[in-house]
């Protein structure tokens, strides 16, 4: 989920070790991300706020409404999803529904395209943005990667999981792929404005003349497996949890197959105005204290991402 508006950031990292295989919580994947609207039986449970050892940490605003508006892209399973039902699950409400216990509020998750939740956050949209976004300088600084301008406040981040990017392919035909050096002279699918999208462009540039890289940028990561699926690109890239969880339920398994290793290992962040720092303060320490307690532990292993977890919630460590 570079130095860009994505979900990752593409300062050089160490490489994640392979996390096991993604949990599958009985549930089937929906289309439709995109819109705007907040969905039904999408609101993460919480502690009324008399019982919330955190509550008073909130700004009263918030205490008084009882809840958070979370700006989310809603179709990147297993982080966050609709299920059969059309329920809103994953990682990131399961975490959002601890924190509420510790806060005494809802978190109410409204869908939205991933390149506008920040838009969506100045604007007062939402309160916050979970949705695997990478905590990095540009989006802490506000700064469009592609021009270097400013394009609006910078924001901060609670961050909360580190996860890398990968790549996969369909099962059995690989092409030959192992990096990324070797998509060049194919076709790959990435979700528009996320880090495998960043990282595609640069790899197009380095690729030696007569082996152009084709890129294919979709709004929502399903498009672009649905693409891979069909056979009219060789390759999608995506953050390693989403990447690991299409090859473990797509087709039961059958469809693809994780190629290489994951890179460009950050951190994942709640982004919060620069403004709400009572709020940014509060959600750290509500994020702490469920590390603490070991909800957040229990909530990672549940969808297969325990190796991304991390010690303490900090602000702002992304590069």
């Amino acid at each position: 989920m570079t130095a860009s508006s994505t979900r990752r950031t593409t300062a050089a990292r160490s490489r994640l070790a392979a996390v096991g295989a993604i949990a599958v919580a009985g549930a089937l994947l929906l289309t439709g991300c995109g819109d705007q609207t907040k969905d039904k039986n999408k609101d993460s449970g919480s502690a009324s706020a008399d019982s919330a050892p955190l509550a008073d940490r909130l700004p009263q605003d918030i205490r008084g409404k009882g809840k958070i508006r979370v700006g989310s892209d809603i179709a990147y399973a297993p982080v966050e999803y609709k299920d059969s039902s059309g329920k809103v699950v994953g990682l990131d409400p399961d975490l959002a529904e601890a924190l509420g216990k510790q806060l005494g509020v809802t978190f109410e998750f409204q869908n939205g395209t991933f390149d506008a939740l920040l838009t969506g956050l100045r604007s007062d949209r939402y309160d916050i943005a979970m949705s695997a976004m990478t905590d990095n300088k540009n989006r802490q600084e506000g700064v469009d990667p592609d021009t270097g301008k400013h394009v609006g406040e910078g924001v901060d981040f609670v961050d909360y999981l580190t996860a890398g990017v990968s790549i996969y392919t369909r099962k059995g035909d690989t092409e030959g792929i192992k990096t990324w050096a070797d998509l060049c002279g194919k076709k790959v699918a990435v979700q528009r404005g996320t880090t495998s999208d960043d990282l595609a462009k640069q790899q197009a540039e380095k690729c030696p003349k007569g082996k152009k890289l084709s890129i294919e940028a979709f709004d929502d990561n399903q498009q672009a497996q649905t693409r891979l699926r069909s056979g009219g690109v060789d390759a999608v890239s995506a953050d390693f949890p989403v990447a690991a969880y299409a090859v473990k339920t797509s087709g039961g398994g059958k469809d693809f197959e994780l190629v290489g290793d994951q890179v460009e290992a950050a951190p994942y962040g709640i982004a919060v105005s620069k403004e709400e720092t009572q709020l940014r303060d509060a959600l750290q320490a509500a994020m702490n204290a469920i590390i603490k307690n070991g909800e957040y532990q229990k909530i990672l292993e549940k969808w297969g991402a325990q190796d991304g977890a991390v010690k303490e919630s900090v602000i702002n460590g992304g590069k």
